[in-house]
């Protein structure tokens, strides 16, 4: 698969660069940042970056095929055409933005505190019934990783998915006019990225600007089981935005896409009956937690709105494969591991708790710290300790300083409940088998600079 036709003369022009060293016909086959990578007929864009400077590869690039590079200043004798510009990061959002222009096709955009990555893949797996799907590679989600999904679509694709991160004021804007969303979907407004965001009012704020890009008679699909996002107005962030629809989705009464009589069977997954436009559906969603059944739900939603039959929808719902670090459930010799420790935060972790305490046999959770959370960080720890204690989770232990306020919190309301804290992973590893029982079911979930990886890694080798 190849690139839409995008010449040299066009990538400087919608990039407001100079072209310098003629070839202003030349054919651009892809666009890559990574000069380690294939760059066989590449616009090759230099960044320079904290560890490297990627002007200095542009002569390797132009040798190893190479049709142009995107620069930041001249470079002596290059090795071929260049095309200048006051700032290569600046200028590819320009140049993807306008190749977003070049298609007419579904684009959903998903952004949220929570569920964005598994959403995303659950969005594609199920559209990929009908369409022939593009979707942002990993959660290659921000500044840099937006602009190279969208300049990664292909002539053939009838349909993109594409992830949206931000953690502050202004970057959503920035991110929406490349996006250009025909959908713009948000998850959930949580507690993530306070240390910049402020609150939850701030979250809300930055996450909406998504409706700045939204298109003309676009759908807005909001998680209607937020208190946030249930009165949302779009024309209150985006006034100019007036043919705009909005959607809702959720397990609560008024939502205009339901999910009820949802049971979750462990390993074997989670069954459920979506209520769509056209009627009810039953689902078999092959992953553990109701996290997966909002990604389902939404998906089946975005999916009927464009013309998927049931038949496909299920069959969609059916192919997901949950993501390495995201409620994998995997079931031991001794245990049932539920692996959800790629990242946290106080709506992630409290989502994986009511899952976990949906279980049948003893429950155990396995906490570490969450991070970026700003001056609340200790009340919020805290807050989550008590939702273990008021659950029918069986025992907690947690780990890191912050932890240290979770177990707090779950004894003060469970004063008897079998809870510990350690400071660091090494300690409680060595803790851990004298604390489960052949049988558990065990959630390991923490903010993911606390590697807890590691942790799931020593489960899996344990025999009880």
């Amino acid at each position: 698969m190849t690139m839409k036709p995008i010449t040299l003369s066009q990538a400087a022009k919608a990039m407001g660069g100079t072209l310098l060293g003629g070839g202003g016909d030349t054919r651009i086959r892809q666009v890559v940042m990574d000069s380690r990578l294939d760059v066989d007929g590449a616009l090759f864009v230099a960044i320079s970056g904290a560890r490297a400077d990627g002007h200095d590869f542009v002569q390797d690039v132009f040798t190893r095929g190479a049709v142009c590079c995107l620069v930041e200043r001249e470079i002596d004798a290059p090795g071929g055409p260049c095309i200048l510009v006051d700032s290569t990061l600046r200028a590819v959002r320009d140049l993807a933005a306008y190749y977003r222009s070049l298609f007419d096709i579904p684009v959903i955009g998903i952004t949220g505190s929570v569920g964005k990555t598994s959403t995303k893949e659950m969005m594609a797996q199920v559209l990929s019934e009908k369409f022939l799907v593009h979707k942002t590679a990993g959660n290659l989600n921000n500044e840099l990783g937006v602009p190279m999904t969208l300049l990664a679509l292909r002539e053939e694709h009838e349909a993109a998915v594409v992830e949206m991160g931000i953690s502050d004021f202004g970057e959503m804007t920035r991110l929406t006019e490349m996006v250009r969303p025909t959908v713009a979907m948000i998850t959930i407004i949580g507690y993530a990225h306070l240390d910049n965001l402020g609150d939850r009012a701030g979250v809300y704020r930055a996450k909406t600007e998504i409706f700045h890009g939204l298109a003309e008679n676009g759908l807005a699909l909001l998680n209607g089981d937020d208190d946030m996002l249930r009165p949302c107005v779009i024309t209150d962030i985006s006034p100019e935005k007036t043919t705009a629809e909005k959607r809702l989705y959720g397990l609560e009464d008024g939502n205009d896409y339901r999910a009820t009589d949802i049971v979750t069977q462990g390993e074997n997954g989670t069954a459920c009956t979506f209520h769509l436009s056209g009627g009810p559906l039953s689902v078999t969603i092959p992953a553990f937690g109701l996290p997966f059944v909002y990604a389902a739900l939404a998906a089946a939603a975005v999916g009927e709105r464009l013309g998927m039959t049931p038949d496909e929808i299920q069959r969609g719902v059916a192919a997901f494969h949950t993501v390495a670090g995201r409620a994998n459930v995997c079931k031991t010799v001794s245990l049932t591991i539920i692996d959800d420790c790629y990242n946290a935060n106080p709506s992630s972790v409290r989502a994986s708790l009511t899952s976990l305490a949906g279980l049948e046999g003893r429950r155990i959770a396995v906490l570490g710290d969450m991070g970026e959370l700003g001056p609340d960080a200790e009340t919020l720890h805290r807050e989550i300790g008590e939702t273990v204690g008021g659950s029918d989770i069986d025992a907690l232990i947690c780990i890191g300083e912050l932890s240290r306020f979770t177990c707090e919190g779950a004894k003060s309301v469970r004063p008897d409940l079998a809870a510990r804290h350690f400071s660091a992973k090494e300690e409680a590893l060595t803790i851990l088998p004298s604390v489960l029982q052949a049988g558990d079911q065990v959630l390991v979930k923490a903010s993911r600079f606390m590697r807890f990886e590691e942790i799931v890694g020593m489960l899996k080798e344990l025999a009880l």
